[in-house]
């Protein structure tokens, strides 16, 4: 706390080491931070966006955190890491801002630290091995950070924590907790400081204290200006599957539909119309294949792409990057090793080649652009996002969804983060289109049960006749003709000539005849007519009925108005309509209470109409539409919490 109070507001200055000069939300953060240690809070987590100084942040604030009072001989720190590439650019910085202090390395075969370094950088795959981690003696430790901490919940990383504090949790049962000397800060920093997939950060952090977006950096200019493009590409991203676990799409599905001639030459075009005079672009790919066959297409446009995945050996990635840096050729393509932790602040141009899920993977990419680089004339940054035609997949994120407007409705061509906030306030939000957790809704019109429209079903049938036309559910509609047998029109399975519909009567005989003949109640079906359109039907059927089944007087039975419709129901109807309604699977909303009331008080037209919709498979056809709806209201339900597990905050971490 000493090494800031005291500092005046114009210049931000440590007085141990007057060559780091703070930006005035460094500050604000180190404070959140020796605040949060002073009150007694030990696992903290720190959200900053790429660009921002994460870096020297966290080796700032080791050099504000003294050894405890009750251990003054632990003095040392373990800065964990994801990759050599970090532990290097941590070292380096450690030795930039304290060269007094001793730095070592701790990964793979080449890095062998000794422990006993002021600050130790060590990869989280190295110190999985317990001959490595050994090396580390919590009671010579004041402070652990982890970089890129939103990786921290994953039982690699709890593995490894719980060496150093008894409050998180080894992923293995038979782990035995150290004993420890004292309570060692573990301290989280992240640009994306939140998980997709789940796994719950409160378990290994107890809350974030200080937190900044990106696009807030932009507006205070801490990162660079950017100009936005979309191009809407031709990809249909409906069937791509989504990994269960992650809730992003499974790389090789996605890859089926952008990495394909098409898409990679329309990338290739678009970037030499868009982005062709940019000095350093970075392009983000789906897998291995992608990254190749992409490269491929830049080189036989003439332009000098070269590629970088995680199988490209150490060395050769290193002089790759470096080169890269120096502007000793345009374009930089890679999949899944760029999108963390890469230094390269010449970066004016970013494709984005790889839709994802994730605001997270999708603030990475875009991120690896916006830092600041004067000294090599960066004046702003391009972020090309190359986003789905076919329709708005649910959950996607995209450059128009960061500012809250639908894809399908907008075309960014050249935009500023202002000017799309402006767009975004006049428009729909994100949480508008993106599908949110509901309950079920169940449509009454298609439950047999239900005494809507006095159950002839869909509303819409009444307008056509005058007859009692029963909707059945799936355009099925049925009209029975006073014992003599029943109407029924239904789609069409080929929909042949334009004709969508199709009817037939099925003649009835009595029962007494029937079960004496031992055949069913109802004769050979006559084919009626087809129709191109539901009311043609509905008039044909009607002609025909009045013409061929029911004649006269008695044709005034088949209306909705007919008087014996009124009367009450039969105690045979009530007992038929009681004995189904209690086999059923669902209830809709509206009928789901006081059946017995129900069933009591209903009429013959609307007992009838209801038998007729359970004998023509209307109870089936529901209970297919709320089943699709249940699984719908479940998907929505689970896609919200992934997005909402995205969400980060100032505040308490849940551990569940």
């Amino acid at each position: 706390m000493r090494c800031l109070r005291h500092l005046r507001p114009a210049v931000r200055r440590f007085s141990s080491v007057p060559d780091i000069v703070l930006r005035p939300y460094q500050e604000q953060c180190l404070l959140a931070c020796t605040d949060a240690l002073a009150s007694g809070a030990s696992r903290i987590g720190v959200s900053l966006p790429t660009g921002s100084g994460k870096t020297t942040v966290f080796i700032s604030l080791l050099s504000c955190i003294a050894p405890p009072t009750s251990n003054p001989r632990a003095s040392r720190s373990l800065i964990v890491v994801n990759s050599i590439e970090l532990a290097r650019q941590s070292a380096e910085q450690v030795g930039r801002l304290f060269p007094n202090w001793t730095v070592e390395i701790e990964q793979g075969v080449k890095h062998k630290a000794s422990g006993l370094a002021d600050v130790t950088v060590a990869t989280y795959q190295t110190l999985r091995q317990a001959e490595r981690i050994k090396k580390f003696n919590p009671g010579s430790l004041k402070a652990i950070v982890i970089d890129e901490a939103h990786h921290a919940a994953a039982p690699s990383y709890r593995r490894l924590l719980a060496h150093f504090d008894t409050d998180i949790k080894h992923p293995d049962a038979d782990f035995m907790p150290p004993v420890l000397p004292h309570k060692i800060p573990i301290i989280g920093f992240s640009a994306t400081f939140s998980r997709h997939d789940g796994m719950a950060l409160g378990s290994v952090f107890d809350r974030i204290v200080y937190h900044r977006d990106f696009l807030e950096m932009i507006k205070e200019q801490w990162l660079c200006n950017v100009r936005f493009t979309t191009v809407h590409a031709n990809l249909d991203l409906k069937n791509v599957t989504v990994n269960a676990r992650t809730g992003d799409f499974n790389p090789t599905s996605l890859a089926q539909v952008v990495n394909t001639d098409t898409v990679n030459n329309m990338v290739i075009k678009s970037w030499l119309e868009k982005a062709g005079s940019r000095k350093s672009t970075l392009v983000f790919c789906v897998n291995v294949a992608h990254v190749k066959a992409l490269t491929q297409t830049f080189r036989s446009y003439g332009i000098d792409a070269r590629y970088v995945f995680s199988g490209t050996p150490v060395n050769e990635r290193r002089a790759l990057i470096a080169s890269f840096k120096a502007g000793q050729f345009p374009v930089l393509i890679n999949c899944a090793i760029l999108t963390e932790g890469a230094d390269i602040p010449n970066i004016d141009c970013v494709l984005v080649v790889r839709p994802t899920r994730s605001r997270n993977v999708f603030a990475q990419m875009i991120g690896r652009g916006m830092r600041l680089s004067p000294n090599t004339g960066k004046e702003d940054c391009r972020i090309i996002d190359f986003v789905d035609s076919s329709g708005m997949v649910p959950g996607i994120v995209s450059v128009p969804t960061l500012f809250g407007l639908d894809p399908n409705e907008v075309v960014i061509e050249d935009e500023t983060t202002e000017s799309l906030e402006k767009l975004g306030a006049d428009s729909i939000t994100d949480s508008e289109y993106i599908p949110q957790p509901r309950s079920v809704t169940y449509r009454d019109y298609d439950d047999p049960f239900s005494l809507l429209g006095h159950t002839s079903g869909a509303p819409h049938i009444a307008q056509e006749s005058r007859h009692a036309w029963v909707s059945c559910g799936g355009d099925v509609y049925v009209l029975e003709c006073l014992g003599k047998g029943y109407v029924r029109i239904e789609p069409t399975k080929d929909d042949e000539d334009g004709q969508r519909f199709h009817a037939y009567y099925a003649p009835a005989i009595d029962g007494a005849t029937a079960a004496a003949l031992k055949i069913g109640p109802f004769l050979k079906k006559r084919p009626i007519l087809k129709a191109a359109d539901l009311g043609a039907a509905v008039r044909g059927c009607d002609t025909y009925v009045k013409a061929k089944v029911v004649f006269g007087q008695m044709a005034l039975g088949l209306l909705r108005s007919a008087r014996w419709r009124r009367a009450p129901a039969s105690e045979q109807q009530k007992s038929f309509v009681s004995k189904r309604w209690g086999k059923r699977k669902f209830d809709s909303g509206s009928d789901a209470e006081g059946k017995a009331e129900k069933i009591a008080s209903l009429t013959k037209g609307e007992a009838a109409n209801i038998i007729t919709r359970l004998k023509h498979g209307a109870q089936a056809r529901y209970e297919k539409i709320v089943r699709v709806e249940m699984k719908t209201a479940e998907k929505s339900e689970k896609e919200a919490r992934r997005r909402a597990r995205e969400d980060v905050r100032v505040g308490p971490l849940s551990a569940e």
